[in-house]
């Protein structure tokens, strides 16, 4: 570079070092969050073959399960006698606040059937089908088979967060609430409440 005078100067400009040091750090960042999203893929895809392997494994499980029911009742009426599966019921509210006794109407808060037409899972044992006795006149019930459980958790499940009800558009909300439960998805939830399982009562309080 000349100047007016004559003198020639190196045209090389010198970088200030803390302006060095902050390239290094965005460099850094920069590769900080790719290899976070590259973990964070990598890990979904791994959730993702889980999900699968579950729901194939699933499928098996039912079928089995309705063939040893079979099996199981063919036994007991040989025998004289007759089998009850353990099997859930879904209890509908069909009655309103009027003219409730104090009793009921504690069981149906405690069951979250506090409108019409809302409804919950229920394992039926002998205890349980004492506690729901007094509401049997404010609400109908019946054992759902894998279908309908399917059909309602799909179609017109919530899920519960914070006490606050979010539709179960994603996964992301059951992992975030129950995924310690080994449940993660839909179909997890399915097939606790399908099965009766040893989860049944955290994805049935879930939904």
């Amino acid at each position: 570079m000349h100047f007016p005078n004559g003198e020639l100067v190196d045209a090389a400009i010198e970088v200030p070092e803390t302006l060095l040091k902050k390239r290094k750090q965005k460099e850094k960042a920069r590769e900080e969050r790719l290899a976070a999203a590259t973990a964070a893929r990598q890990a979904a895809k791994a959730k993702q073959k889980v999900i699968f392997k579950r729901a194939e494994s699933y499928v098996k499980e039912y079928i089995a399960k309705e063939r040893e029911e079979i099996h199981l009742k063919r036994v007991a009426r040989s025998a004289g006698d007759f089998y009850v599966p353990a099997q859930p019921k879904v209890y509908i509210r069909i009655r309103g606040i009027n003219e409730i006794a104090p009793k009921p109407c504690k069981i149906l808060q405690l069951l979250c059937l506090l409108q019409i037409s809302n409804s919950v899972f229920v394992k039926v044992t002998k205890a349980t089908q004492q506690i729901l006795r007094p509401v049997e006149p404010y609400v109908t019930y019946g054992e759902p088979n894998l279908k309908s459980v399917r059909e309602l958790i799909y179609k017109r499940g919530y899920g519960k967060v914070n006490k606050q009800r979010f539709p179960l558009s994603s996964n992301a909300v059951i992992k975030q609430s129950v995924s310690k439960y080994h449940i993660l998805c839909v179909e997890d939830l399915v097939y606790e409440i399908v099965t009766a399982g040893p989860n049944f009562k955290q994805a049935a309080n879930f939904l």
